[in-house]
């Protein structure tokens, strides 16, 4: 099955199914000398892993990554870092229900029509759980950006109805990573702790809006046609399991801008706005990057759907077993993984660029 890897000169390729033994990955171009903190690895994963509220899917995964290759006394390298998580909570039978049936939004009808076959437990290579692998690659991506002072953050900026009112100027990025919902608003968490659990009640889901802000960005990372930075950050996102729009700067509320409001005008001080997000023509300005990704709401919910089985006739369907009342919490960590991912790649290609 092809598309399984992201990047030229930092490549991560993954492997795995949601209920298989394990999931992994194979991180190459990776940078010698890099002295990594797995401590900082595992607690990137423990912000992804399930389990950790009411609010998430209640499956019990402990997600501890092994690093198998590509360390030397806890320094890389230069060869492919080798990673793998073993999956240790594995309950197949919640999905025996529906093993032939087709899930309203998930990608069963899709991949039995592609591939002519489809591993029902939990969704197997289409599962969210695949992601894990990305997060401990974008942790070891932070730890390498962060060497040349460029850091990443994102929050929950929407869930459902509820948006966030915090300018992003005053974003605490510690106190979002210290609360379960990842949200800026810590006086708003309570209120939307009660819409997702009245959604979880009625059998339903929520959808949520990711913000992410990295800073410390140089100018030049990017390409200017098909490799553009915000290309490959988009196929990132979009790569991301249901995740359905992504925008940068202004984004879509640059249809309603004029262009004297919406250009940033440059000074001998710097730009005088960010409405671009950080990128022009392609590559990075050196101001923040500023991109938005939505998530739709989770498609297994309790609510009966219509829908077809195997032999095309009509039924009903209920997805019963553990999952997320609002899928978007727990992306938090994965967008900030897969954008350090392509900064990372983009850095090392814009070393190889200039005379």
């Amino acid at each position: 099955m092809a598309g399984n890897s992201i990047g030229q000169l930092f490549r991560l390729t993954t492997f795995g199914e949601s209920h298989g033994p394990a999931i992994g990955g194979v991180l190459d171009g990776c940078p010698a000398g890099l002295k990594l903190d797995t401590a900082q690895i595992q607690s990137m994963l423990d912000r992804r892993k399930p389990g950790q509220s009411n609010l998430t899917t209640q499956r019990n995964e402990a997600d501890r990554v092994e690093l198998l290759s590509g360390l030397f006394e806890g320094v890389t390298t230069g060869h492919p870092i080798g990673l793998l998580i073993r999956n240790t909570n594995q309950k197949p039978k919640d999905y025996q229900d529906i093993a032939r049936l087709y899930r309203p939004g998930h990608a069963d009808y899709t991949y039995q029509h592609k591939y002519g076959l489809r591993d029902h437990r939990g969704g197997g290579r289409s599962s969210a759980r695949e992601t894990a692998v990305r997060v401990a690659a974008g942790a070891i991506a932070m730890q390498l950006l962060a060497t040349e002072g460029i850091a990443i953050h994102a929050c929950v900026e929407q869930i459902g109805e509820h948006k966030s009112s915090m300018p992003m100027n005053r974003i605490n990025w510690r106190a979002v990573q210290a609360n379960p919902l990842f949200f800026p608003d810590e006086d708003r968490i309570p209120a939307i702790t009660k819409a997702i659990e009245n959604a979880r009640r009625d059998g339903d889901s929520l959808g949520a809006q990711i913000l992410l802000v990295a800073t410390g960005m140089p100018i030049g990372l990017g390409e200017p046609v098909f490799d553009r930075l915000e290309a490959d950050l988009g196929k990132a996102m979009l790569s991301i399991n249901a995740s359905k729009a992504v925008s940068f700067g202004a984004g879509f509320d640059s249809v309603t801008q004029r262009g004297s409001q919406h250009r940033d005008a440059i000074t001998p001080q710097g730009f005088t706005s960010n409405h671009s997000g950080g990128v022009l023509g392609g590559i990075s300005t050196g101001q923040d990057l500023v991109l938005r990704v939505a998530f739709k709401p989770t498609s297994s919910i309790t609510t009966p759907g219509d829908t077809l089985d195997l032999d095309g006739n009509p039924v009903k369907v209920v997805t019963r077993g553990r999952h997320d009342p609002c899928v978007g919490i727990r992306a938090t960590p994965i967008v900030e993984a897969m954008a350090a991912l392509v900064l990372v790649d983009h850095w090392l290609r814009n070393r190889t660029s200039r005379a």
